[in-house]
C-alpha cells in the first residue's frame, strides 16, 4: 500500500514508504531494542549474575571447607543456590521497575504511545521482553551454580525434579518477581518510589513476623513467615530445604508469583487506561 500526495497545480506523488498498522511485533523490536540499548540492563543483571556464582560458590566452598557436607543429610546441594538468588533478585526488580518508569521520567513514554497507542499492546511487549531476558538468563546462571555446587559440596544426589525446580523453577519464580515489579513501576510511575515498594514488599514481611511477640498475632506471624518471597524462594527447592516448613513448597511458590504477575500487570494496565502520560 502506498499514499498519493497531490496538490492543484502539482504532480502527484506516490511514497515508496508502505504504510500499515503497528502490531504486537513492532511492539516486541521496539522494546527489545530499548532494553538491551540501555546501560541499567548491563549493571543490573551483570551484578545479578556475579551475586548468584560469588555468593553460591562462595557458600558451597565454605561447608566444604568445613567439613560439614555430612550435616546436610538427604538435603542436596542444591538449595545452597538460594543464598545467591535471593539478593539476586533485588536487581531483577530494579531492573524491572526502571523498565517502565524510566520512560515516564524522560518523557520517552509520549513516544511510545505515539508510536503504538495501544497502551495494552506496550505493556504486553514490556512484559514479555523483560521475562524471557530474566527467565533464560536466570536459569542459564542458576544451572551452572548448581552443577559447580553438585561438584563442590559432598552432599546427597539430586533428582530430577529437584534439578528442574533449581533451575526453570527458580528462573521462573525470579520472572515472575520481575513482572510484579514491573506492574508497580507502572502503577506508581516514580523508579525510588517503585523499588523502594518492592524492596518492602520483599523484606517487611519477616521483619513484621520478627517483632510479634503476642500469643494473639501468632497465626499472622506464621503466614508472614511461611509466605514472605525469601520463604517461597527457598521452598522451591523442597521441604528439607525449607526446614520442614508448612508453607509453599515445590512449584507452588512458582504458581504463587505467577498469580501476584498477573494481577500487578493487570492493576498496571488500569492505570495506563485511565490517567494520561
Amino acid at each position: 500500500m502506498t499514499t498519493s500526495y497531490h496538490q492543484p497545480g502539482a504532480p502527484a506523488y506516490a511514497s515508496p514508504i508502505p504504510i500499515r498498522g503497528a502490531h504486537l511485533g513492532d511492539a516486541l523490536t521496539s522494546e527489545w531494542t530499548k532494553i538491551r540499548s540501555v546501560r541499567s540492563t548491563m549493571w543490573t543483571l551483570g551484578v545479578m549474575i556475579l551475586l548468584m556464582v560469588g555468593i553460591g560458590l562462595g557458600v558451597a566452598a565454605l561447608i566444604s571447607a568445613a567439613g560439614d557436607s555430612a550435616g546436610m543429610g538427604e538435603e542436596s546441594a542444591l538449595a545452597l543456590g538460594f543464598f545467591g538468588l535471593l539478593p539476586g533478585s533485588i536487581c531483577v526488580v530494579t531492573l524491572g521497575v526502571l523498565t517502565i518508569t524510566s520512560e515516564y521520567g524522560t518523557g520517552m513514554i509520549r513516544t511510545t504511545l505515539t508510536a503504538c497507542p495501544s497502551r495494552g499492546r506496550v505493556l504486553a511487549a514490556k512484559a514479555v521482553v523483560f521475562f524471557v531476558i530474566v527467565f533464560v538468563l536466570t536459569t542459564v546462571v542458576a544451572t551452572l551454580v548448581a552443577v559447580m555446587q553438585h561438584a563442590i559440596v559432598d552432599a546427597a544426589e539430586p533428582k530430577g525434579g529437584e534439578w528442574l525446580r533449581a533451575t526453570v523453577g527458580v528462573g521462573l519464580f525470579v520472572g515472575a518477581l520481575g513482572l510484579v515489579s514491573l506492574g508497580v513501576g507502572g502503577m506508581i510511575r516514580h523508579s525510588a518510589g517503585a523499588i523502594t515498594t518492592m524492596i518492602g514488599v520483599i523484606l517487611m514481611p519477616l521483619v513484621a513476623a520478627m517483632f510479634m511477640f503476642s500469643e494473639n498475632l501468632a497465626d499472622l506471624q506464621q503466614f508472614l513467615l511461611e509466605y514472605a518471597i525469601p520463604s517461597q524462594l527457598i521452598g522451591i527447592y523442597g521441604e528439607a530445604a525449607s526446614g520442614g516448613s508448612s508453607g509453599p513448597l515445590g512449584w507452588t511458590p512458582v504458581a504463587i508469583m505467577a498469580g501476584l504477575a498477573v494481577a500487578s500487570l493487570g492493576g498496571a494496565f488500569a492505570v495506563m487506561s485511565s490517567r494520561d502520560v
